[in-house]
């Protein structure tokens, strides 16, 4: 099934809607700090300047006096304590309200500034000398956690860039299989069109034949084969319940066509068990999962299917005593075009878990394996 352009298109304009945003607010933001930074400088060196000229000059002029007035007046968010020589507060700005009227706190925060700072002393004649204690504005120290957020926000932004680039890669591929399943049902419909009539000659020649019994039975498992490849990339209708019926079917045929020496059995409920399903789709998982244990056997050691219920699941396990995978092989054993045979095209498990997954609305994976002892292949499918 083709992707439509304009699911493309909206999936396209939404990174670079997010991507817009992201740099917007990370340009913004820098620009913002580094405005507010060298204002907050430049009012501190003002401050600082009027204060220590006012220290300098022996006797000011009132315009100097109003002048140095109105810039400690101005600022209004510069914290500045000025304390005696005794360590006695004679003057505090912009300090929290809680602790302006309690000396001993006021005292503790400006040797807490005096750490950031060192304070300025104001001498005079009387040598009764005081210290101005200043800091950063309580705007300029929240923004201290700016690059902290900015960081944690491009950090979202590139988890989601990540999990958008893999969405659209995995859905990429889900389209490319889907479609060459389809291709590959419509290429095997014209000429499975052409030995059903053969084969309608061939049962009014010779209608006892069995040989013409068994070519029957194979061209109606095409047609079933061409079937299942045709409902990949479509919405199948889960109209099957019996779901021993369709286990029990795939076991009789497949029993028939694998080799004498693999012991192949079948573990059932006793009671019937009801599961909406597709049979097709189904059946088309459980041959792939008995495939590729009698290829992992190499044509003789035991195989076991099971179907059994856990809690409100419905659990389908194929045991084999084949070779086996390594950690690495079974990590890779869903992926699209990974197979561990040298003909293989990685698509039987690939699809499998697209059935079950998408369609099914369960689970597939490798509950068990281990190098040279076999592998045990899970489905679980919710019965509600």
């Amino acid at each position: 099934m083709r992707k439509s352009i304009l699911s493309r298109l909206n999936n396209w304009i939404i990174f670079l809607l997010m991507t817009l945003v992201v740099v917007t607010i990370v340009v913004a933001s820098t620009i913002l700090i580094n405005f507010l930074r060298k204002e907050e400088i430049k009012r501190v060196d003002i401050l600082v300047s009027a204060l220590k000229f006012q220290q300098e000059v022996t006797t000011p002029s009132l315009e100097i006096q109003a002048l140095v007035l109105q810039i400690y007046s101005s600022n209004t968010t510069i914290p500045v304590i000025i304390l005696d020589k005794e360590d006695r507060p004679i003057e505090h700005k912009n300090i929290p309200q809680e602790i302006e009227n309690d000396s001993e706190k006021i005292v503790e925060l400006a040797k807490k500034m005096g750490k950031n700072y060192p304070p300025i002393e104001l001498k005079f004649s009387n040598r009764n000398n005081q210290f101005v204690y200043y800091d950063n504005s309580k705007l300029l120290n929240d923004l201290r956690y700016s690059p902290f957020i900015l960081g944690f926000f491009i950090l979202c932004y590139f988890l989601f860039s990540f999990w958008f680039l893999r969405t659209i890669k995995k859905t990429d591929e889900g389209y490319l299989w889907a479609g060459l399943a389809k291709e590959t049902a419509h290429q095997i419909g014209t000429p499975l069109s052409s030995m059903i009539g053969w084969m309608e000659i061939m049962k009014l020649e010779t209608p006892e034949s069995e040989g013409v019994y068994e070519i029957e039975k194979d061209i109606e498992r095409l047609r079933t084969i061409s079937e299942r490849f045709s409902k990949i990339g479509s919405i199948p209708e889960l109209n099957d319940l019996n779901f021993n019926e369709t286990i029990v079917q795939n076991y009789d045929y497949l029993k028939t066509r694998i080799s004498k020496k693999i012991d192949f059995s079948l573990h059932l409920p006793t009671y019937a068990v009801l599961v909406p399903h597709n049979k097709i789709l189904m059946s088309w998982v459980i041959e792939n999962l008995v495939k590729n244990a009698v290829d992992a056997m190499k044509g003789e050691g035991t195989l076991q299917m099971s179907v059994f219920e856990r809690n409100k699941n419905l659990l389908i396990e194929v045991k084999d005593s084949g070779s086996g995978m390594t950690k690495q092989q079974a990590r890779n054993a869903f992926k699209p075009g990974y197979s561990t045979k040298k003909r293989g095209w990685g698509l039987g498990l690939s699809l499998a878990r697209r059935v079950i997954h998408e369609y099914h609305n369960g689970d597939i994976k490798i509950s068990q394996t281990e190098v040279g002892k076999g592998t045990t292949f899970r489905i679980t499918i919710r019965k509600t």
